[in-house]
């Protein structure tokens, strides 16, 4: 093996730490404060797991007995109780059979604990993802994230497992061993055996933290190549557009070239690490089965004598074997419960004040107050805007790509908080009221409304889980969509796909709609809601808009300055700046930035009818 550096010494340092910090984070879920059922059954199966050893540990005191009075060795104990070679037989067959037992129930018991352990964690973590902030979600990277949480609850159980049910146990075993060793034979039994159980331990230690390294990478491989494959699977049409299956096909066969290479080191490692663990207790046991034969032969010891020795190292080895697989395994899962619990500590960038009251919406007024913004600290985006929108009317946004349209609504909804500045809501600032309470006083409908892999019913009822199916149906009228549905063949049962993909654009959009009907919200956010449909499916669509508008304070996003000339006011937005607000016609007559992108997106659909 190579020398140990300087900076591996640090890498493994930081490990330790990394360890203990997981399994500190992991013992309130072993242990929880406030509910006693737990502790009631983590306990019992803890003394299950002792009364499995001390019966484990004293019988091959019965096997000892047995080939003693066979051997004609045997002597009148009064723990015999004259019970002969076949009762001693039958006694050590009842004691392996206790053994077992104590140790199923002990996993019986300890089960709930486990899978609640499990259950909690991984609400916790999926509770978590749903907190954190759009910027985190935007730079995700899907596969490797699953892939991440997977592995970390999975860890979570092995641990709870192992450490309690091997580490402990073994210990225990190993203690009570070396006592029966050293009383009731000879201290240098127990010397070898020490020596032999240091040395394995070392060894075992030293080659799987060596290991560990090797299988980080191989985690980081896999992780890398799943992410590859979802990635490419989540774009299968952008795929088939350029015809680049092969190229997908040898980016991801890449990565498994690496996890191939990074996982062939594992299997040569762990080969060495087998040879290794094998030559050091075959040694030890030898030596002591050597000295227990010594024994017999000068009549120190009897036969049975022998035979137990035999017991106890055969007893010896096989936690002692499992120790590696047992050690790896732990030191693995913290690798990846400590990549779940940094997932975990993750900052949720929109905290709520501690506090804070739900949002009171009684007209549905914004208002932005000087609001600056941006993104990163380097690059505002929003650069003192001042406007206001009073209730149940519309606001329409236009501008330029890039000029901070679509950041209004993401702060209108509270994806982000303002840097600078004020964004209010009926003289709230949204920054004292309840993220919650944000959310459900606006609806949303988005450029490309992306829809749960699940029924049409499903989908519009996710605005209300629980509206009846008739509110749910009157949603469809509204939005347009109901005729469509029951033309189906399995109507509103019929699934939509991953990613709402079995439907067109248009009836897409007319499911998002119903859905942000049904939610009824008394703010109405429409980000482009139309601008990647056709010119005939988006005037189609646009009534159904102007209805479900009709009595609430709307903020429209717009790219065709067509679907917005009838809007209360219209800001243009240029840089994070208005250069322009006002009504339509003011606009016009103006001759300024709106009247210019007027004229050139009228002339553009000119050109479209007349090639038409």
């Amino acid at each position: 093996m190579r020398r140990l550096t300087h900076t591996d010494a640090n890498l493994s340092d930081t490990a330790r730490v990394s360890g203990l910090r997981t399994i500190k984070k992991v013992v309130p879920y072993l242990w929880p404060a406030d509910q006693s059922w737990v502790k009631f059954r983590v306990f019992a199966a803890m003394f299950m797991l002792l009364l499995a050893k001390v019966v484990a540990v004293g019988t091959p005191f019965l096997y000892k007995a047995a080939v003693d009075v066979l051997a004609g060795d045997g002597t009148d104990a009064p723990w015999m109780l004259g019970v002969g070679a076949v009762g001693l037989t039958v006694a050590y067959g009842g004691a392996r059979l206790v053994t077992v037992g104590f140790q199923q129930l002990r996993d019986v018991i300890f089960a709930k604990v486990g899978q609640r352990a499990l259950r909690s964690l991984a609400l916790e973590t999926f509770r978590h993802m749903h907190r954190l902030s759009l910027r985190y979600h935007i730079g995700r990277k899907t596969g490797g994230l699953s892939r991440i949480i997977e592995r970390g609850v999975k860890g979570v159980d092995f641990l709870l497992r192992f450490l309690l049910f091997s580490i402990g146990p073994l210990v225990l075993e190993l203690l009570m061993i070396s006592a029966i060793l050293f009383f009731v034979f000879d201290v240098w039994y127990l010397a070898v055996v020490v020596v032999t159980i240091s040395l394995y331990i070392w060894f075992t230690f030293s080659v799987t933290e060596w290991r560990v390294k090797i299988r980080k990478e191989m985690n980081d491989q896999d992780t890398d190549a799943n992410q590859k494959a979802i990635d490419s699977l989540l774009n299968f049409e952008t795929v088939k557009y350029f015809g680049s299956e092969e190229r997908e096909a040898t980016r991801y066969d890449a990565s498994m070239k690496g996890y191939e290479a990074a996982a062939l080191k594992t299997s040569y490692s762990l080969g060495f690490l087998n040879f290794g663990q094998s030559l050091l207790i075959t040694s030890g046991l030898v030596g002591v089965m050597v000295m227990a034969a010594i024994g017999v032969q000068s009549g120190d010891l009897t036969v049975g004598d022998f035979v137990m020795v035999n017991a106890y190292m055969v007893q010896i080895t096989m936690p002692l074997n499992f120790l590696g697989t047992v050690y790896r395994e732990i030191r693995q899962a913290l690798v990846d419960m400590g990549e779940m619990f940094d997932l975990l500590e993750q900052p949720a960038e929109i905290e709520d004040k501690p506090n804070a009251k739900a949002l009171s919406v009684t007209n549905g007024e914004v208002s932005f107050d000087n609001v600056v913004f941006g993104y990163e600290p380097s690059r505002p985006i929003l650069k003192g805007v001042s406007l206001k929108v009073k209730a149940g009317q519309t606001l329409a946004i236009v501008g330029p790509s890039g000029s901070g349209k679509s950041t209004i609504g993401r702060l209108l909804f509270r994806f982000y908080d303002v840097i600078d500045g004020a964004l209010r809501i009926d003289g709230q600032d949204v920054r004292d009221v309840k993220s919650q309470s944000v959310h459900a006083q606006i609806g949303v409908v988005p450029q490309d409304t992306v829809l749960f892999n699940d029924t049409i019913y499903y989908n519009i009822a996710y605005g209300q889980p629980d509206a009846s199916r008739e509110e749910v149906e009157d949603a469809a009228r509204a939005a347009k969509i109901h005729d469509f549905v029951k033309s189906l063949p399995d109507g509103y049962q019929t699934t939509v796909g991953e990613r709402g993909l079995k439907l067109s654009g248009g009836e897409k959009q007319r499911v998002g709609i119903a859905r942000t009907l049904l939610k009824n919200p008394p703010i109405l956010l429409l980000d482009e809601a139309t601008s990647a449909l056709d010119s005939e499916t988006e005037r189609n669509i646009q009534d159904s808009l102007h209805e479900m508008a009709e009595g609430r304070t709307v903020i429209t996003i717009a790219h065709r300055l067509s679907t917005i000339a009838d809007a209360d006011q219209i800001v243009v937005l240029e840089n994070g700046v208005i250069v322009e607000q006002g009504r339509h016609e003011e606009l016009l007559e103006r001759g300024g930035r709106y009247s210019q992108m007027w004229h050139r997106q009228q002339q553009g659909e000119d050109d479209v009818i007349a090639v038409a």
